[in-house]
């Protein structure tokens, strides 16, 4: 009788897999698969000062990556609903603070603190327009606007520029994705790898990106071709998670 080698978080059940543990790289716009979202993703390549986006879809919809990717640099920040509220407060009050672009994620999640604190950038953000000062704000959230459960005049300020609801990759997508990421770095993925992955795996491009890169990492330190098995020998020697305290 074969025993099954599959280590328990690889197991169906367990839907994000090992993914959360293996090494992240940082988002980028052009790692973005698109699929029917390419307008919203030109939006937010092409957010300058006075202007805001807001983005809403489900979890793996590639809300969070496209926050992440476009707030880096000078002036750039990026929130989430685990953020100290006293820094988005500090953001939307202290004006000596220069701000190019503040992005906040998972703003549904937001506590009263917090979503006070997002109406006053809201505010600061209106009153810059136009100005020196002027800075892009870019927010999400997995529902549309005016059906968010936070207080009324933060939810009609979510609304109150560019809007995109982010459509899931299907399937087809994804698989193309992973075949031209894995091509970009010289590999060819059989079948059964890639099909493993879109059936075991979440939905989060960047993380199945991120898998891609760790298994050819993996093949040439332990010089063997890409296989299922080895797919899950990588899954079986990843480190245990890191859980903040």
């Amino acid at each position: 009788m074969t025993q099954d080698r599959t280590p328990p978080f690889a197991q169906p059940q367990a839907q994000q897999l090992l993914l959360d543990i293996l090494p992240g790289t940082m988002p980028s716009l052009d790692a973005f698969v698109p699929g029917a979202n390419l307008a919203a993703l030109q939006s937010v390549r092409l957010l300058g000062p006075g202007r805001a986006v807001y983005l809403w879809g489900g979890i793996g919809s590639g809300r969070s990556h496209l926050l992440r990717a476009r707030a880096q640099g000078a002036g750039c920040h990026y929130l989430d609903a685990r953020s100290p509220a006293q820094r988005l407060h500090a953001l939307a009050t202290d004006e000596d603070q220069a701000l190019s672009l503040v992005a906040v994620d998972d703003v549904a999640d937001l506590n009263p603190a917090a979503q006070a604190a997002l109406f006053a950038l809201f505010n600061r953000w209106r009153t810059a327009a136009g100005t020196p000062g002027a800075f892009a704000l870019l927010t999400a959230g997995d529902r549309a606007p005016l059906t968010m459960p936070l207080r009324e005049d933060l939810r009609t300020r979510l609304g109150w520029d560019l809007v995109f609801r982010l459509e899931q990759l299907s399937d087809e997508d994804r698989a193309q994705a992973l075949r031209d990421r894995a091509r970009q770095r010289g590999l060819q993925l059989s079948d059964e790898v890639l099909h493993w992955i879109l059936t075991r795996c979440d939905r989060d491009m960047g993380r199945l990106t991120t898998l891609i890169d760790s298994l050819d990492q993996y093949s040439l330190a332990r010089h063997r071709p890409i296989t299922l098995p080895l797919l899950k020998d990588l899954l079986a020697d990843a480190p245990p998670p890191q859980r903040n305290p």
